[in-house]
């Protein structure tokens, strides 16, 4: 007996690497069935707690709720991206004003890496507003996937700025040249620091409240570029004193914090693709299920991202001797505990399978010889 159906609703947050629990074989994925929301009648025969819930926190898991929660969402992410690049262009350009009078190589490599974080608002931008577009008959998920193209060419830019400041500062000792206008290029470098320090606040606090991972990664990546442009004083101090080299090895230092943020970048790009999700809220969504009236047993629960959302697949155990009805009961109340329980989750595919019999033969048998290795 199994059951499966599609419900969307809207939560809070974020997050990494998944694991399988399952019955060790993939089951064919019919049509979803789909309902507005729990009638009256259903809604009856749930827990007393249950409805009390319902009733104190009201709400609405219906689809044009979801849609204008994902529109709300989108459109908060895009505002940030578009404030923080004109943020960031103006930090940048200011800063490439005092390089062209200064001739500062850590200055400038500062500067490069600040036009490049500025500069993947675009990319970004551009999937929050394909990820807005619904779901056709070819792109059955929608487009939120292209969150994860985003940050493919984030990292490729961020691999650029780390090259051309690194080939600089290595130039620029093998010929060093003095640098004019110390002062100048310290008070740049504070202003490439308060400039990244705000983007990156004001990046992190909205995609927390979107749940937007690249967003939140963008973020922690200009809150780096702030420090690095302090490191841009330490190349100003030396100069003042007297030490020509200290200008292109602090360009270096910036060159390897660079690195490091483009490891960390790749690393949670590469998760993303990799369709990971956090342990912990994956254990947090079987411990739910349990706790569900009905549930006899939890098996294959999966998690994935699409874009900034979470969509779920699990496979629950009720007794073998329930009705449909009655499984689609438990179906639906697994469905609601997990949007409830899970941040960020839109999606539930529930399959419910019997309890099995003492003697009786797994009803997947004739399924095995399609798992996979």
């Amino acid at each position: 007996m199994s059951d499966r159906h599609e419900h969307e609703h809207e939560h809070g947050q974020e997050q990494e690497p998944g694991h399988r629990h399952g019955h060790g074989h993939e089951r064919p994925r019919g049509r979803p069935h789909e309902h507005p929301g729990t009638s009256p009648r259903r809604h009856d025969r749930l827990p007393l707690g249950h409805r009390l819930r319902h009733l104190l926190s009201p709400h609405s898991h219906g689809t044009a709720d979801r849609l204008d929660s994902a529109l709300e969402s989108s459109a908060r992410g895009l505002r940030a991206l578009w404030v923080s690049l004109a943020v960031l262009g103006a930090t940048a350009l200011a800063q490439a004003v005092v390089v062209a009078v200064s001739g500062s190589v850590a200055l400038l490599g500062d500067t490069v890496h600040n036009t490049a974080d500025a500069l993947t608002a675009v990319p970004l931008g551009i999937a929050f507003v394909l990820g807005r577009r619904a779901a056709t008959r070819r792109f059955t998920y929608g487009y939120g996937r292209a969150e994860d193209l985003a940050g493919i060419v984030i990292v490729l830019t961020i691999a650029a700025s780390a090259a051309f400041a690194g080939w600089t500062a290595v130039d620029r000792l093998l010929d060093p040249r003095p640098m004019d206008h110390a002062p100048v290029v310290a008070v740049a470098a504070l202003v490439g620091f308060a400039g990244n320090e705000w983007v990156a606040r004001y990046r992190i606090r909205v995609g927390r409240a979107i749940g937007s991972a690249a967003l939140v990664a963008d973020g922690l990546h200009a809150r780096t570029d702030g420090f690095t442009s302090l490191a841009v004083l330490l190349g100003a101090g030396g100069a003042a004193l007297g030490w020509q080299l200290a200008d292109p090895v602090v360009g270096l230092a910036i060159t390897t914090a660079i690195v490091l943020v483009l490891r960390g970048a790749a690393r949670e790009v590469f998760r993303r693709v990799m369709d990971a999700v956090d342990p912990a809220l994956v254990d947090r969504a079987e411990q739910a299920l349990r706790q569900v009236p009905g549930v006899r047993g939890v098996g294959e629960l999966r998690l994935r991202w699409i874009g900034h959302r979470l969509r779920a697949e699990v496979a629950v155990v009720v007794d073998g001797g329930a009705t449909v009805r009655e499984a689609h009961r438990i179906a639906v109340a697994v469905e609601h505990t997990l949007l409830h329980s899970v941040p960020r989750l839109t999606a539930a595919l529930v399959h419910a399978d019997p309890e099995p019999a003492p003697g009786e033969h797994d009803p997947h048998l004739p399924l095995a010889h399609h798992a996979t290795a």
